[in-house]
């Protein structure tokens, strides 16, 4: 007799591990109990008049290559494409900079760029070179990625380079994100080196040996949301069942499995893989460890396309998009010159704007409608380039409570829930975004991790 497996969340969490669990062990009856009336959760992508627009996640880190070799698996090799390269900028003193040439992720790592910069003082670039002689120090267990570059770099590079850059990854206060659940390696490199600067210049040179620089990031001729659709049809036919508009209400163990509650019914499975948002399953699980997702925090954040006629938009600058400052007195946190970064975005003639809102702690997103938001961004937009008439077409997506909070001490309190769940919920695993990472690729390694577990149990 064939053992069932529910998999709450049909979002690429839950999808991929579908399909890790069904190519481990086909002895389990797969049901994905799906809340909408879609696959894929946060991706989502305009397809229309020849534009491919991502209105979630823009695309993935090609570097974390399981996304690549799970789309390889089902036969999308060749619909991958690779961003376009160019010079990226920070918006702070109310002006574009471009980001000084060797940097990574902020820090520098070639003298004469970060010298000849003037996003950074005189005074900011002598404090950054102490970071020569600053001894590494313990974290005592972990520290805030503030407090890191701060005590290494000093404040004006953390602020005016580093943060921008760093922060809009996690949506978070740099100031409250948890080193070790975020950046760990940095740490790991400085204590190598016995500094960071020192570090991720050797870090580099090994970079600069494996070839010719490429793009860094990933993504799929006709959309992220086309590698959710294969997805979704390698798992049926493999004979998955996907069942939309099912909303599950409870979890409860038995003896034996888990009952749960889905549309008013209750339906039992012998183990269960939970891959949505803690703000969900929260309400299902709060005993020991387990209250922590209780309080953790979220920032609601959105992304705001806008198409121009090419004539419209007076953009020379050679590069894919700017981060912005958090001392700078906009709503907006980034902006992707999408046409440029992507050549298959939009049509011949057209410019595509990809705005980003939303920071720890503000409104912005909650307390206005789409009309709004679009007026607040195209106000932003307008301080740092020359843009005339109104957009073609707008599309405003909101994400509220969709960045989950990786606070100091996030991961560690993650190793107690997990080993919690292991030992108090048998044959049940809770992964995701709000518990290790926040990437797609690396929801996807948690998926095949989650998958495995219950394959061998």
């Amino acid at each position: 007799m064939m053992k069932r497996c529910a998999i709450i969340g049909a979002g690429i969490t839950g999808l991929s591990a579908a399909y890790y669990l069904n190519q481990e062990n086909q002895d389990y009856a797969i049901d994905i109990l799906e809340a909408s009336d879609t696959p894929g959760g946060k991706i989502k992508t305009y397809r229309k008049d020849g534009y491919t627009i991502e209105l979630g996640p823009e695309s993935y880190l090609g570097r974390k290559k399981i996304m690549t070799e799970l789309a390889t698996e089902i036969g999308m090799k060749d619909d991958l494409v690779i961003n376009n390269t160019g010079q990226s900028y920070i918006y702070a003193k109310n002006k574009l900079y471009p980001i000084p040439g060797g940097a990574i992720l902020g820090i520098p790592t070639e003298v004469r760029p970060f010298i000849t910069t003037r996003l950074i003082s005189p005074i900011g670039k002598l404090r950054a070179a102490m970071d020569y002689v600053i001894k590494p120090k313990p974290m005592n267990p972990d520290v805030s990625v503030g407090a890191f570059f701060r005590r290494r770099l000093g404040n004006e590079t953390l602020e005016n380079l580093i943060e921008p850059l760093m922060s809009g990854i996690y949506g978070a206060d740099i100031d409250k994100l948890s080193l070790k659940s975020t950046f760990p390696d940095f740490k790991v490199t400085e204590e190598k080196h016995g500094g960071l600067i020192k570090g991720m210049r050797a870090n580099r040179k090994k970079m600069n040996s494996k070839g010719p620089k490429i793009g860094q990031f990933r993504q799929f001729k006709n959309g992220l949301e086309s590698f959710i659709e294969r997805l979704a049809e390698v798992v049926t036919e493999r004979g998955v069942q996907i069942k939309y508009n099912n909303k599950v209400q409870a979890i409860k163990q038995t003896n034996s499995g888990y009952e749960i509650t889905i549309n008013g019914e209750t339906h039992y499975y012998d183990s269960v893989i939970v891959t949505v948002p803690h703000t969900v399953f929260k309400d299902w699980f709060n005993d020991g460890p387990l209250d922590y997702f209780q309080t953790m925090k979220t920032t609601s954040v959105a992304t705001v396309v806008m198409a121009f006629d090419e004539s419209q938009v007076n953009n020379k600058a050679n590069g894919t998009g700017f981060v912005i400052a958090r001392n700078s007195d906009t709503v907006i946190t980034a902006c992707t010159w999408t046409d440029k970064k992507w050549q298959h975005a939009a049509p011949k003639g057209k410019t595509l704007l990809r705005a980003y809102v939303g920071r720890p702690g503000d409104n912005v997103v909650n307390e206005n409608d789409e009309e709004t938001i679009v007026k607040l961004a195209r106000k932003d937009l307008d301080k740092m380039m020359d843009i005339s008439g109104d957009p073609e077409f707008s599309i405003v997506t909101k994400l509220p409570n969709s960045m989950p909070q990786y606070e100091v001490g996030h991961i560690d309190k993650i190793h107690a829930i997990q080993h919690y769940i292991a030992t108090h919920y048998p044959n049940l695993v809770i992964t995701g975004a709000s518990f290790e990472a926040v990437g797609l690729p690396d929801c996807i390694a948690q998926a095949q991790k989650a998958a495995l577990k219950i394959a061998h149990r």
